[in-house]
């Protein structure tokens, strides 16, 4: 018998050996791993987030949440969240030191140094959030002091906060106003042009027609001009071809003529310088052959220039000349 219960205390003990094993491994109790606690104040919700989430040190994780708890302060009117951490001293060391980054005393200087506290998304399919550590001397360290005892870790806003505040800031109810507004106004275009394209459709497609006929008409017009003006440019040719070759006909006629004219002129001259040869110096017979001689020569030299400008140029005698 009393073998029988040195065995079943023995099973026992060495279940609950295992027991304690298994949580120290895969649980959030660390039984030989020394741990400091300090606190997070949120002024704004944190949903998602419940006792036994993990805290993680830009992504590793050292710790997790110990409690939440709500504080209302009467003279601000504000609700604080105060989320107290249990952290893991030996879970982040100092280069070059044994000094635990994470012990309660080391915490104030790591703040001071820009040490952050934020909300983090750990799935998006369940919603549930972690707290993660991180530097960031950028921001400001606002504390709440009199919220908790505990060391506390400045909050600061995750990207994801951010984003909800600049989308609750936007107007969306002007925005959904102004599209309503805008669907209306497509709406009423739409329907204006329902009723006014129709009548324009077939005013510009009868346009478009009588435009097309009006082009035909032209072409054929042009067409039959460029046909009339080809017979009348070869017509304006043979004409010419005739004129010239009267023209130079004419002109070897006119030029014998003048060749003629002149030999009688100058007989004429001959005839008349005898006669004044047999006249007396003072008679009126001389006097008028002498002024007939004058006349004579004259009209020569004009012949005689005129046949010159004829041989030159015998347009002349269908143009005459041009001052």
């Amino acid at each position: 018998m009393a073998e029988r219960q040195t065995t079943v205390g023995a099973f026992v003990l060495g279940g609950a050996l295992l027991g304690v094993t298994a949580i120290a491994l895969f649980g959030q109790f660390h039984p030989f791993s020394p741990t400091s606690r300090a606190v997070v104040v949120f002024d704004s919700p944190i949903n998602g987030l419940g006792v036994g989430a993990p805290v993680t040190f830009d992504g590793v994780q050292v710790g997790h949440v110990d409690h939440i708890a709500v504080q209302f302060d009467p003279q601000t009117h504000q609700a604080y969240i105060p989320v107290t951490l249990e952290l893991q001293a030996n879970g982040a060391h100092m280069a070059g030191s044994h000094g635990k980054v994470l012990d309660s005393r080391e915490l104030p200087k790591l703040v001071e140094n820009g040490l952050r506290a934020e909300l983090h998304m750990q799935s998006f399919v369940t919603g549930q959030e972690e707290i993660d550590l991180t530097f960031d001397p950028s921001v400001p360290a606002h504390l709440h002091p009199g919220i908790s005892p505990l060391p506390e870790i400045p909050a600061r806003e995750s990207e994801m906060q951010k984003l909800t505040d600049a989308l609750t800031a936007l107007p969306l109810k002007n925005i959904a106003n102004n599209a309503d507004a805008m669907l209306v106004s497509i709406r009423t275009l739409a329907d204006k042009l329902d009723k006014d394209l129709p009548p324009l459709v077939d005013s510009v497609r009868a346009t478009s027609d009588h435009t097309r006929v009006t082009v035909d008409t032209a072409t054929d017009a042009i067409r039959d001009l460029d046909h009339h003006m080809d017979t009348t440019l070869a017509s304006i040719n043979n004409l010419a071809d005739t004129g010239t070759a009267q023209l130079d006909a004419r002109g070897s006629e006119l030029h014998t003529l003048l060749v003629n004219s002149n030999e009688t002129v100058t007989e004429a001259k001959g005839a008349l310088a005898g006669l004044h040869d047999i006249t007396a110096p003072s008679s009126a017979d001389r006097s008028n052959i002498d002024s007939s001689l004058r006349d004579l020569a004259a009209a020569a030299a004009a012949l005689r220039g005129f046949a010159t400008d004829v041989e030159r140029n015998p347009q002349l005698l269908l143009m005459g000349r041009r001052n």
